[in-house]
């Protein structure tokens, strides 16, 4: 159980990481399963293990807007922290796998017990709000290429693997944009050899180059992340 393989678990002390993992349970989680619904009661905080969520924005009858994601380098839940209940995002399952699981009144209860537990989750409160304004920043102002490959970067973080299963169409709804858009910014990628892509099949060939293609905001993402956490 010492082994959590969630890093903002694995920061907090011995005793508070094992008090905290003993009010958990393993789950595993299947693409495209809703964890929240905007606006509904949150029964539990997530700790991703090997899966990651994307967390959607959405607004009227629009299809929603992915605004950031979280894998094992955060949580989802990040709002209890600040005693609100009601989820202010829509988070969708976007790469399968396994997460630790605690209800919100455990969590609530080790927030109370833990300052560790409280320091990291403020910190890394912060971080999703950086992240969360870079994603807007990102949205207005770059080309779809450049935020083809920040995704790609971002997804491939936390899939932890070079090959996931990706349609055009998920792409499209990700990043908000026409799939004729992602047909061409995926193309462009794939001549220069930086990804292979075929029937939803979605391969890194070459990170560093996609480093070089993915607009600023990717780095600044990292650098938020390192500095705090």
């Amino acid at each position: 159980m010492a082994d959590a393989q969630n890093h903002l678990i694995e920061l907090l002390p011995g005793a508070d990481r094992e008090r905290l993992l003993a009010s958990c349970e393993p789950i595993r989680l299947a693409l495209a399963e809703v964890l929240y619904e905007r606006g509904a009661f949150t029964q539990h905080a997530w700790f991703p293990i090997d899966s990651f969520v994307s967390l959607i924005a959405q607004v009227d009858l629009h299809p929603g807007l992915e605004v950031g994601m979280a894998g094992r380098e955060g949580m989802l839940g990040a709002h209890l922290t600040l005693g609100v209940t009601r989820a202010p995002l829509h988070a969708l399952m976007q790469g399968p796998g396994t997460a630790w699981r605690i209800t919100t009144d455990n969590f609530r209860e080790e927030l109370a017990r833990s300052a560790a537990l409280r320091s990291s989750m403020a910190r890394y409160t912060h971080v999703l709000m950086a992240l969360l304004a870079t994603s807007a920043d990102c949205l207005r102002f770059h080309l779809i290429g450049p935020r083809l490959a920040r995704w790609l970067l971002m997804s491939q973080d936390r899939a932890q693997a070079n090959h996931f299963c990706m349609t055009q169409e998920f792409l499209a709804y990700m990043l908000g944009v026409r799939r004729v858009g992602i047909t061409a910014a995926a193309s462009a990628l794939q001549r220069r050899g930086l990804i292979a892509y075929r029937r939803g099949e979605l391969t890194v060939l070459d990170r560093g180059g996609l480093e070089t293609m993915a607009c600023a905001c990717y780095d600044a993402d990292c650098k938020t992340y390192g500095q705090l956490l």
